[in-house]
């Protein structure tokens, strides 16, 4: 869509005409009737939200969304984000009433076991939802991470001749979202890069699951918005005319972030609990329901949906695909022609393709001896950027610290998209979150960087990205105590469990620049997210992990040293703590004891493993071996593969400020504190 020609005013921005505006009511009344029906049947659930918003939710799927429900990953559709996931009556209403894969069954099932409408909308469970929400906040970083994505494809792609992404990302926040940190971090950052293609309307009704939100909250959150670099406006948001006004002069006009405050009035159409927190979080209740079907002028009757409702998405529906079908070849395809080389970049892009050779290619890459992983890493990240264009990459604040830098390339800038740096700046939370966003558009793989310790900062955007396994890496460095005089409050201690604990997230930590290549060939082979686990310190080269993908660090453990003879012990390390374990293995056999050695750097690709692997490296014929493990953070974890009777070499407390080899004589990292541990 764009402007017409001559200056004249757009087609869109005109008054919605009454025959529309007569359907839209319609629509908004079938999405208060399934949303409190759906939520009463279930017992369970949030009305409120879905009754206030309902016209809001009837004017974007109605009218104003760009979108093919046959197709609903069409990279140039427009995007609705439910931040306000606890809503999620509304977005269902809306994708059912629409034609997108969900039917009036899905619908009557709510929030029941395997079925399409949990409680929370889940990106997998679900077509046309575009991202997991429910935690408050998180929907506007995704929306604000896909806004990004689309800037930066819109930049490479497009051409004069060629608009192919030219679509907005639409977010729909609460007032809990609004007081959750993340917003204020996304919002920011949205802000600074004058993101002209993302638009939030904030569900204004000030009523929170607690009560009204004013004994909690009193700021003036439009003046906050302009501070941050957004355009603002307030409307009645259960006014069709208003949202059509401010919404069709965001689509042609917009210069940079919109907030769209929209004044509603929660569980609208309740006779006695609209405008109250009793509409909020629970069932209206049989009575009231019964009441307010009346006072809405509905039937009684469950589930109901005006016929006009179904009878205009029908043809809604044909002209939706027709649209698509018209991008594709009026669009698409001429540029396809025209710009051979940018469809081949397009298609590596889409399926996020790497090269066959790809161990080789790593192989190859010269890396320094001794060198610390955040530094091998980031030799591997500048290799990977010349022949993986989806890679984009990103560090809060301190690139030059966590050496995320890809050196070739610019910054992503509020006038120039077309690099492929990001400066999150010190929004840990928020960058986190839309690193998932980026992900979402299904063409740009990012990395993010920060301390490791500082992951708990992140962590339940973390969470979030494995629930939906995205393809999120996210690269900590700074990963143990032996970061040394920063002392305990950047010393991570408990970080790597937390992280290990993540269902469906690969944590991996590796020994040294062989292993750290290899790293970063797990992460990338991955459909999920992973996390890699860097050094600040120098850590020599072993010969031991020189091995190829798939005979070392891609089983997850592997036997760097093999015992002679009998196996008395048998130690396990990671990352810096592996060439301790060889060097403790060296005087225990001057000693006369038979010793093997596993780097385990991946806990969850060895839990892959064969029943038949995972003997032959953490069991002996006699089946007497002392197992140890070696790490320098606590020991939750390790007993599963060391057993009760193992013995833990690990942190139980916080770290000091010194430098690293004090801390490693202070803490008992040492070959002597090890074999007084263990013998």
């Amino acid at each position: 869509m764009h402007q017409e020609e001559n200056g004249a005013e757009p087609a869109s921005t005109v008054p919605l005409p009454s025959p529309t505006k007569e359907i839209l009511g319609k629509i908004a009344l079938a999405i208060r009737i399934l949303s409190m029906d759906a939520v009463q049947k279930a017992n369970s659930g949030h009305p409120g939200l879905p009754m206030g918003c309902a016209e809001l939710g009837a004017y974007l799927y109605g009218y104003a969304l760009k979108h093919n429900p046959k197709n609903p990953h069409w990279i140039n559709r427009d995007r609705f984000i439910l931040s306000a996931g606890h809503g999620s009556m509304l977005l269902y209403s809306c994708l059912y009433l629409s034609g997108f894969d969900l039917s009036l069954g899905d619908i009557k099932n709510f929030r029941q076991l395997h079925s399409h409408t949990p409680g929370h909308p889940e990106s997998r469970e679900t077509v046309g939802v575009e991202t997991t929400t429910g935690p408050l906040g998180q929907g506007l970083g995704n929306a604000v991470g896909q806004a990004l994505a689309l800037k930066i494809l819109a930049e490479k792609f497009n051409t004069p001749t060629h608009l192919l992404i030219d679509c907005k990302v639409f977010a729909l926040i609460s007032d809990g979202c609004i007081m959750e940190g993340a917003t204020s971090e996304v919002s920011s950052f949205a802000g600074h890069l004058q993101l002209n293609n993302l638009i939030a309307i904030y569900d204004s009704n000030k009523i929170s699951l607690d009560g009204p939100i004013s004994e909690a909250c009193s700021e003036d959150t439009k003046m906050r918005y302009i501070s941050y670099g957004w355009d603002v406006c307030e409307v009645d948001g259960q006014d069709i005319d208003a949202i059509h006004t401010a919404v069709s002069q965001m689509r042609y006009q917009q210069q940079r972030p919109c907030l769209i405050i929209a004044h509603t009035v929660i569980g609208k159409g309740s006779p006695h609990k609209a405008g109250s927190s009793k509409a909020h979080g629970a069932p209206l209740g049989e009575e009231e329901l019964k009441a307010t079907k009346a006072a809405l002028g509905a039937p009684e009757e469950p589930f109901y949906v005006p016929q006009a409702a179904y009878e205009f998405f029908k043809k809604k529906i044909a002209a939706e695909a027709a649209a698509e079908l018209l991008w594709r070849r009026e669009l698409f395809e001429p540029w396809g022609r025209a710009n051979p080389d940018l469809l081949k970049i397009w298609e590596r892009m889409a399926k996020r393709e790497l090269p066959e050779d790809l161990e080789r290619r790593l192989e190859t890459v010269a890396i320094a001896n001794p060198i610390a992983t955040r530094v091998a890493s980031q030799s591997i990240i500048n290799a990977l950027a010349d022949f993986l264009p989806h890679l984009y990459g990103g560090s809060g604040d301190l690139s030059c610290s966590d050496l995320t830098m890809m050196k070739k390339y610019p910054i992503i800038t509020p006038k120039n998209f077309s690099g492929r740096n990001i400066k999150f700046g010190v929004r840990e939370f928020g960058m986190a979150t839309i690193a998932t966003g980026l992900a979402q558009s299904g063409m740009i793989t990012p990395f993010i960087g920060t301390f490791l310790t500082f992951s708990d900062y992140m962590r339940n955007a973390i969470r979030l990205c494995a629930l939906m396994r995205h393809h999120v890496i996210y690269q900590f460095t700074h990963d143990s105590i032996f970061l040394g005089e920063d002392g305990p409050t950047h010393q991570p201690i408990e970080q790597l469990a937390a992280l290990r604990a993540i269902p469906f997230l690969h944590v991996i930590r590796p020994a040294d620049a062989n292993e750290s290549k290899m790293a970063w060939i797990a992460a990338l082979r991955y459909e999920g997210p992973t996390a890699l686990i860097l050094s600040r310190q120098n850590l020599p080269t072993l010969e031991q992990t020189r091995l190829a993908y798939g005979e070392g660090l891609g089983r997850g453990a592997y036997i760097i040293k093999k015992e002679l003879g009998t196996v008395d012990y048998i130690l396990l390390a990671t990352g810096s703590e592996v060439a301790l374990a060889l060097d403790v293995a060296s005087e225990l056999e001057r000693i006369g004891k038979g010793v093997r050695v596993v780097s385990m750097p991946c806990w969850e690709l060895f839990d892959k493993q064969s029943i038949e692997y995972k003997n032959s490296i953490l069991t002996s014929d006699s089946g007497k071996s002392k197992m140890v493990s070696i790490e320098a953070a606590v020991d939750l974890g390790w007993h599963k593969y060391i057993g009760r009777r193992g013995v833990a070499i690990c942190m139980e407390g916080y770290g000091a400020s010194a430098p690293y080899r004090d801390l490693a004589a202070e803490f008992g990292f040492t070959v002597e504190s090890i074999l007084e541990r263990i013998l």
